[in-house]
């Protein structure tokens, strides 16, 4: 694949694809299967050149990958990736707020549902953005955006190549960081006023060395069940509702 297929997601199917070209959509590409003449790509392809999208005709293998195993009817189109902030503009969301910064940093969270849900509490608990690493974790997916219900609009999210330096920037910006451990303070405990940073780490491994070593204070969710862990999403949910309640005291 391609740079513009890599960051791309993809439509797949005709009348998908007929819906996202009427729409308007932000698009990159359209792919059309070869030696197929029949009048439904016709008519897509027509429509996307009068909208002066790129029409590729390709071979049906090349559709089959794109896919990923599902029927595309001869037709897939990758459609603009979700756009990312950069870090000012995380500062300039607190500071149109008049608050004091309140972020999220995510350290290699893989499933696009436990992003979408964080996405989804960090909205309503008036987070200001969130930032993730560029790899080995999931961005910013049509499965995040629908399982986050519309937050993906409204909370800004970042992408860093290093999250450890990205932490030591912020830590000179005057933010404290608050990571999550099994021997850190009873997250019932925690104070969020002021500028602060919430890290939740990745769904199996937890928060990385380096990155747990740069931050200020560990936080802890006692637990008297039999299984002694929770799904990242539901874990963050209560430490982002804790700061949400620390901060409107």
């Amino acid at each position: 694949m391609d740079k513009t297929e890599q960051n791309a997601e993809f439509i797949i199917g005709r009348h998908p694809a007929l819906e996202a070209l009427k729409n308007h959509q932000n698009i990159n590409k359209v792919f059309i299967q070869e030696k197929n003449q029949s009048d439904a790509l016709s008519e897509l392809s027509q429509l996307a050149k009068k909208r002066k999208i790129i029409v590729s005709t390709v071979p049906k293998s090349k559709l089959d990958l794109l896919a990923d195993g599902q029927n595309h009817q001869g037709v897939v189109v990758a459609v603009a990736a979700y756009a990312y902030a950069q870090l000012d503009d995380l500062f300039a969301a607190a500071a149109a707020k008049g608050e004091a910064p309140f972020f999220l940093i995510l350290d290699g969270i893989e499933d696009p549902h436990n992003l979408g849900s964080m996405m989804r509490t960090a909205d309503a608990a008036g987070v200001h953005g969130i930032i993730i690493p560029k790899r080995r974790a999931v961005q910013l997916t049509s499965t995040v955006a629908k399982t986050s219900t519309g937050a993906i609009e409204h909370v800004p999210v970042t992408r860093v190549t290093n999250l450890v330096q990205t932490v030591q920037k912020l830590k000179e910006k005057g933010l404290w960081i608050f990571g999550t451990d099994m021997s850190g303070k009873d997250f019932r405990k925690w104070d969020a006023h002021g500028a602060v940073a919430l890290v939740i780490g990745n769904e199996g491994k937890g928060i990385s060395p380096l990155l747990k070593k740069e931050c200020d204070e560990m936080l802890t969710i006692p637990m008297s069940g039999h299984v002694q862990s929770l799904n990242a999403s539901v874990a963050a949910a209560l430490l982002i509702y804790q700061g949400f309640t620390s901060r409107r005291k």
